[in-house]
């Protein structure tokens, strides 16, 4: 295709630019048709430029575009005016289309035949996709027509020169000396022409006449005779266009079998069958498309969100069928609770939310998840905090989108999750679990099990079906991933060390839980948890927002049981359902058992949802709150809203399917306008603009008296329009709001009616339109067809007796479909002059036809950019459809997820972690690959690199950049914390949770060393300055390198060290990867010339030290050393005023 483009573009430079120069049209009526005609197509096919969104519609939409484009263009004068002629060109394409079409067909069918008895190999039997002919044909047809449209179908007595003698006296002899005809061609160089001429006549000479191949000779088309005198009869010669033409059809038909019938071919292909089975790229899903007109998984969303409110909830409830089960299950075992992690001294736990939409976030948050640590960023604190895995995994519903199928389960979520950390080898993914747990072999226990686990509860989307895929898959299967699945209901009670607990809890569709659930927690609040110990409640909905949001009272079980029931044991809550983040605690005096802490973290793979409208909110069940984090901000999320505006259609093109019909309802009585003669008439642009309106005011009056399609359709439209908008504001608001709504849309629908009538009745008045019949390109191409391809065979006359006319008729009918301009213009005229009525409904289904064609092309991108304006303006002006305005964007960042720290004094710490940009591209990881070659039955759990694809492109940080946006802590004893909206003092402390890079530091605050009387500052800069400052002593600086710093990569570097660390030094030592780091430097005493070893610096901490002085005497007693880090290669350094590296590439030594 792209071979066809260059050469035409190579003809038409040579051929036409000197009459493009000469004779471009001054006239602006037709200049500002082609401005808005060119416009709208552009607009409708934007989305589809340079992306491939679905290859089936976008080629449609592509070729749909051109196809109507052409047919457009070619009517209008301007192109005529340039002595561009493409009638010939347009009739000679649709013929070898068709002609191409039959012909492959054909082949296929006896290539079949020829399998089935047994001549042909068994890989004939997968023909190729009727597509991919379709596209075949196109593309020989257009290579045929390029070289007809420059060479002709001319077959001359001898060569001819080809020079051009075009003369343009307006540009100069000199400025188109690359057209023109040299003059003297023997002396100077060839020009354009002279190498067009050489294609033409010499690369693609015919092949030679009828007597050359006298067994063909009545099966060929002859070529047109030229010559300088009368010629005396007819052309002997094969045309130059169906040799062409032929040698294409053998070279595909010879293609083909070679493929598909020789052994190497078949080798080749079993090879190539092999190397696709090997996956390059991850094969995930996009984000899910929630305003697509064709997408048949939101129908089916819609119905089984039908079903399960009116059938499931109330009459039959999943969760009373799980009581029945667990009483059962009480007769067998006491036990309710899952206890087995309450006996270790501290626990690691994940909690996400929302996940199972596009497979980049969902990935993204479950590679995170999965690493064996992370060292991660801490802006505030002005280091780094590695955070080892966690042991527990809590999703808090909404599993996958946009309804829970076996499709959207396994692809959007169970295969990010395995891509992340891989199942045990031994584990099927068909198996299902009939005890729970179901244990690795030699695990006696939960107690033992060194595996993660994995509990969740479902969400509002797993309820869609009655929880029945939620239960198949979570509450049947083990593995999530490399993740046990424990659990066997769809809610559960944990037991946590230290006095934690964390209660499930399922609210199904209606934001609540049910009697037998709210039984079955207060018996454990009563029977097991103790007075002073703290409870984790984990629901899908955040209701305190919700709530608050549509003025509504929701979950009276869940506050009923918090309130009576756990009685201020309930420390925090965890939520999703709405996809940010956002943490409010406790302010002022506290009362009613308030809870300490809400949080909100639905950011697990979903698509965004804002933040700013719930920037209001501070009272919840008689408590004031105050927020102290959110993510996005506030005013990030107000500039995001903004995207709706030009955005909608790229996201959502979708939407073309509903959005253009809706338009053409809307405007469906108002075709034909043929009183037009006042706009016409005037001659300024204000009286034009007056006449416009006026007839858009009499078309819709017209439309309210006689129309039955188009008022109907605006009614309906009215209805939707008020019921779309949210029961949060009034009914009168809700009225006002869905009619200026669809005030908006009918009035643009009358515009690009109005001018799609004007641009018809323009090309009527000047000839160009309506002058010929349907059939005008068929006569005019049946008139020249014998001039310009004669047949003394008579070909086309046996085709026709053995098609029984067939052929005529089929490239007829062909020629008037490709021709709608004219089909159009023809039967507006019949309706204008004769009436609807009059016209029998056939005529009148073929004008409402070739009107729609062209009308949903003008109207999608205009139906897409109002629709979207309105969800911004009320987004960010009212607060309305933030459900809406969010899920149009498909926004595939910010995403987060949040870890908690029950550490070994029993305090919580919780830890909030995002990346603001998600990798789009991934690769597989070589680390990954490698540790698999070598430990392949290895748990993953147990693999440093458990991962299978790694981020590529602009994302060379293997974490993402993952930073915390948030951090807070829970003490263990009862009692409020106090908030605050900056970090805790002890999060900079030198303790178990603290990076140690910042331990020495502050363990010098702590041990109050001082030079020459001044403390030293945490962030002072050992250098030669600080030398000149204190003096001759040398200065003695600490420093981390933890290995995962390393893994950060050049980004991180500038990041961290923008003013320090210059790229053309950091370049070449953050291209390593981490395993070139196989030693683990902890913390290192260093000045310029000494250097300490690890094992060494703790008796320099367990010194009693109380100065500068004294620590550099205990130093002088330490065997002066290097540390060395076998395997690297690195040959440069990073050197800036924090820490100081300097390689020997000899001996692959660090200095520090």
């Amino acid at each position: 295709m792209l071979a066809v483009l260059a050469t035409t573009m190579f003809f038409i430079s040579t051929d036409n630019m000197h009459i493009v120069l000469n004779k471009l049209d001054a006239n602006s009526k037709w200049w500002s048709i082609y401005a808005i005609l060119l416009g709208f197509f552009y607009f409708f096919s934007s989305p589809f430029l340079g992306n491939t969104i679905q290859p089936s519609y976008s080629n449609f939409s592509r070729w749909y575009v051109v196809w109507l484009l052409v047919a457009a263009m070619y009517h209008l004068p301007t192109i005529r005016s340039m002595g561009v002629d493409v009638r010939m060109n347009l009739s000679l394409f649709l013929i070898l289309f068709l002609a191409s079409m039959m012909t492959l067909l054909l082949f296929h069918v006896v290539f079949m035949v020829l399998w089935y008895i047994g001549l042909a190999s068994q890989d004939a039997r997968k023909p190729p996709k009727i597509l991919t002919i379709i596209q075949n044909s196109v593309v020989l047809s257009i290579a045929c027509c390029v070289f007809y449209s420059h060479c002709g179908n001319q077959v001359p007595r001898q060569k001819p020169t080809m020079w051009s003698t075009y003369t343009l006296n307006k540009l100069g002899e000199k400025s188109i000396k690359w057209v023109a005809r040299p003059p003297d061609p023997k002396s100077q160089p060839w020009n354009m022409q002279h190498m067009k001429s050489q294609v033409c006549w010499t690369w693609l000479a015919p092949v030679g006449s009828a007597k050359d191949y006298p067994v063909f000779s009545k099966w060929v088309v002859y070529g047109e005779l030229v010559c300088n005198d009368a010629c005396i009869g007819p052309s002997d010669n094969i045309s130059p266009v169906y040799s062409l033409w032929a040698t294409f059809i053998g070279i595909y038909i010879a293609n083909f079998v070679v493929e598909r019938s020789t052994e190497w071919a078949l080798s080749h292909l079993a090879s190539n069958a092999q190397q696709r089975n090997t996956l390059t790229k991850p094969e995930f899903l996009d984000m899910v498309p929630w305003y697509s007109g064709t997408s048949a998984d939101l129908f089916k969303t819609a119905f089984d969100l039908l079903v399960s409110v009116t059938l499931f909830l109330g009459r039959f409830d999943m969760r009373t069928m799980q009581a029945a089960m667990t009483q059962a299950q009480q007769q067998r075992s006491k036990s309710v609770v899952h206890s087995h992690l309450s006996q270790k001294s501290e626990l690691w736990m994940d909690f996400m939310a929302d996940t199972g939409d596009g497979g980049n976030s969902t990935y993204s948050i479950a590679r995170l998840l999965a690493q064996p640590s992370l060292c991660v960023a801490d802006e505030r604190c002005c280091g780094f905090h590695n955070l080892p895995r966690s042991q527990l995994l809590l999703i808090g519903g909404d599993l996958a989108y946009p309804n829970p199928s076996a499709f959207s389960y396994e692809r959007r979520f169970f295969r990010p999750f395995e891509y992340a950390l891989q199942p045990p080898p031994w584990y099927r993914p068909e198996h299902i679990a009939v005890s729970k747990p179901e244990l690795p072999e030699g695990v006696k226990s939960l107690e033992d099990l060194e595996a993660p686990q994995c509990f969740a509860i479902p969400g509002n989307h797993d309820w869609f079906d009655g929880l029945d895929t939620f239960m198949r898959y979570i509450c049947h299967r083990s593995w999530l991933g490399g993740w046990l699945l424990p659990q066997s209901k769809s809610y559960f009670a944990l037991k946590l060390p230290h006095g934690w607990w964390i209660f499930g809890l399922d609210q199904a569709l209606h934001g609540d839980i049910d009697i037998f659930q709210f039984k079955y927690f207060s018996n454990i609040a009563k029977n097991e948890v103790g007075e002073n110990e703290s409870i984790i409640i984990m629901t899908h909905e955040p209701n305190w927002l919700l709530d608050w949001y549509w003025e509504n009272s929701t979950g009276k079980n869940v506050s009923h049981l918090i309130q009576e029931h756990l009685k201020g044991r309930c420390r925090l809550r965890l939520a999703g359902d709405l996809h940010h983040y956002m943490r409010h605690s406790i302010s002022g005096g506290a009362q009613n058992n308030c809870i300490e802490h809400l949080l909100v973290n639905g950011q697990g793979g979903a698509f965004l949802h804002p933040t700013h409208i719930f920037a209001k909110f501070q009272d919840f069940q008689g408590n004031k709150y105050e927020k102290i984090a959110a993510y996005p901000t506030m005013r990030q999320s107000e500039r995001i809203a903004l995207g709706n505006i030009l955005k909608f259609r790229r996201k959502n093109w979708q939407f073309d399917v509903i959005g253009g019909i809706v338009y053409f309802v809307l405007v469906f009585s108002m075709f034909p306008q043929c009183e037009l003669n006042e706009i016409f008439n005037n001659g300024d642009i204000r009286g034009i603009l007056i006449a416009f309106w006026r007839t858009m005011g009499q078309a819709f009056i017209q439309m309210v008296e006689h129309s039955y399609v188009s008022m109907t359709g605006t009614l309906v439209l009215l209805a939707l329009a008020v019921s779309f908008v949210p029961v949060k504001v009034s009914r009168s608001k809700r009225i006002i709001i869905g009619f200026l709504h669809v005030t908006l849309h009918l009035v643009s629908a009358m515009v690009l009616m109005l001018l799609l009538e004007i641009g018809i009745e323009t090309c009527i008045r000047h000839n160009h339109l309506g002058t010929s019949g349907f059939h005008s390109l068929y006569a005019w191409y049946h008139s020249k067809e014998g001039e310009h391809f004669p047949d003394p065979m008579g070909l086309r006359g046996r085709i026709e007796h053995w098609t029984f006319g067939m052929y005529p008729a089929c490239i007829k009918y062909l020629m008037a479909a490709f021709d709608v301009p004219e089909v159009m213009a023809v039967t507006r005229n019949n309706i204008c002059e004769q009436g609807m009525s009059r016209l029998p409904r056939g005529l009148v289904l073929v004008y409402y036809a070739t009107v729609f064609l062209y009308y949903w092309i003008f109207s999608c991108p205009i139906v897409s950019l109002v629709f979207g304006s309105y969800l911004y303006i009320c987004i960010n002006w009212f607060h309305l459809h933030f459900d809406e305005a969010f899920s149009s964007l498909r926004i595939a960042n910010y995403k987060s997820f949040t870890r908690c720290h029950i550490s070994s004094k029993g305090d919580l710490h919780i830890y909030t972690l995002a990346i603001d940009k998600v990798p789009k591209q991934w690769a597989l990881d070589p680390h990954w690959e490698a540790e698999q070659a070598c430990q392949k039955e290895v748990d993953s759990h147990k693999q440093e690199f458990p991962s299978k694809w790694t981020p590529v492109g602009l994302y060379k940080e293997r974490n993402c950049n993952v930073r915390i946006i948030d951090y807070f802590e829970i003490k263990q004893k009862p009692g409020q914390t106090k908030p605050s909206k900056d970090f805790p003092n002890s999060m900079c402390d030198y303790g178990e949770d603290i990076p140690i890079e910042r331990g020495i530091l502050n363990w010098y605050e702590k041990h109050d060393i001082v030079e020459n009387g001044n403390p030293l500052d945490n962030f002072i800069e050992w250098s030669d300055e600080s030398l000149m400052k204190f003096g001759s002593e040398p200065n003695i600086s600490s420093f981390v390198l933890p290995k995962m710093l390393i893994s950060h990569g050049k980004e991180a570097c500038m990041d961290q060290w923008p003013s320090l660390c210059l790229p053309t030094q950091c370049q070449n030592l953050m291209e390593h990867e981490p395993p070139l780091w196989e030693n683990d430097v902890r913390v290192v005493l260093f000045n310029e010339a000494e250097g300490l070893q690890e094992f060494e610096i703790n008796n320099i901490l367990n010194s009693n030290i109380e100065n500068i002085h004294d620590l550099n005497a205990n130093r002088s007693n330490i065997e002066n050393s290097k540390i060395s880090i076998e395997g690297n290669s690195l040959e440069k350094s990073c050197e800036n005023a924090v820490y100081n590296t300097s390689l020997d590439p000899e001996h692959d030594i660090i200095d520090q």
